[in-house]
C-alpha cells in the first residue's frame, strides 16, 4: 500500500489506539496509505509500534509511535498532547485498544471484570472525551472497534461480550450527542480475525476456527486488512452521512 498524497484522507490526522499489532496496525497502515498522518498508540509493545511506523514511513507516509495506557486518564492526555504537538488538530479517532479473556461464570473474578471493562469501556469513553477537545469545527469521525460477540454472546464470554455490547450502546448514544458538532460515531464489529493474538491463543489450527469457517457464508476467517478497509470507509468522506451504526464485518457469520 504505497502512500498517496491525493488519497481520501490527505491532510487528515488520525489517532489509532492499540495499533502495535493486529487490527490496529492494519488500520493505521491503511489510513496512512490514504494520506493521513497517523499516531500509532501502544501500551507496552514499543517494538511493534516502531515496526508499524517504519512500514508507514518507508512508503512515504507520516506516523509516530506514542506510548499510553488508554485505561488511564493521565496517559490519554499525554497521548493527545503529543498528537497535537506533532500534527495539529484531530480528524479521526479509532478506539481499537482492548483486551479479551474468556472464562466460565464460576471462575469470574473482580479482577477479570475490571480488567476488561476498564480498558474496553471506560478507556474508550475517556479517550473519546479527550479527543473531543482536539476536533476542530469541521468535525470528524470516531470509529469504535466492537465485536460480533456483542450480540452472539458465546459461552464463557459473559464479561467480554458485555463490554462489546456496551461499546455498541456508547456508539449509538454518542452519535446523537455529537452529531451537532459534525462528529460521526460508528462501530466496526469484526468476526474471527487472524492476528498475532489469534495464534498466541492457539486458535490458528483449532476446532473453533474450523467451526467458525464452516458457519461463515464466505468460507474463511478475516484478515486485519478486511477491517482496515471498512475503517477507511468510515474515516473518509464516503461515509459523510453515516453515524450511529454498527457494521458487522464477519464474512456473514453472526
Amino acid at each position: 500500500m504505497k502512500t498517496t498524497k491525493t488519497g481520501k484522507l490527505a491532510g487528515k490526522v488520525a489517532v489509532v489506539t492499540g495499533a502495535s499489532k493486529g487490527i490496529g496496525a492494519g488500520i493505521a497502515k491503511q489510513l496512512a496509505a490514504e494520506g493521513a498522518s497517523v499516531v500509532v498508540n501502544y501500551a507496552s509493545s514499543k517494538a511493534g509500534a516502531d515496526k508499524v511506523v517504519k512500514e508507514i514511513t518507508k512508503l512515504g507516509g507520516k506516523a509516530i509511535a506514542v506510548q499510553a495506557d488508554v485505561s488511564k486518564k493521565d496517559d490519554i492526555k499525554k497521548l493527545f498532547a503529543k498528537a497535537k504537538k506533532t500534527y495539529g488538530a484531530l480528524d479521526i479517532l479509532v478506539n481499537n485498544a482492548g483486551v479479551y479473556e474468556f472464562m466460565p461464570i464460576a471462575q469470574v473474578t473482580e479482577e477479570h471484570f475490571h480488567k476488561q471493562f476498564n480498558l474496553n469501556v471506560l478507556g474508550l469513553i475517556l479517550t473519546t472525551q479527550e479527543a473531543l477537545t482536539h476536533f476542530n469545527a469541521q468535525g470528524g469521525s470516531v470509529i469504535n472497534i466492537s465485536s460480533i460477540v456483542s450480540t452472539s454472546a458465546p459461552a464463557n464470554g459473559a464479561v467480554y461480550s458485555a463490554t462489546k455490547a456496551a461499546v455498541d450502546a456508547i456508539t449509538k448514544s454518542l452519535s446523537k450527542e455529537l452529531g451537532s458538532r459534525k462528529i460521526r460515531v460508528n462501530s466496526l464489529n469484526p468476526g474471527m480475525i487472524e492476528t498475532e493474538g489469534f495464534h498466541a491463543a492457539g486458535i490458528g489450527e483449532s476446532d473453533m476456527r474450523k467451526q467458525v469457517e464452516s458457519q461463515t457464508p464466505l468460507g474463511r476467517i478475516g484478515q486485519p486488512q478486511d477491517i482496515a478497509s471498512a475503517a477507511l470507509f468510515l474515516a473518509s468522506p464516503d461515509s459523510s452521512w453515516i453515524t450511529g451504526e454498527t457494521f458487522y464485518v464477519s464474512g456473514g457469520y453472526h
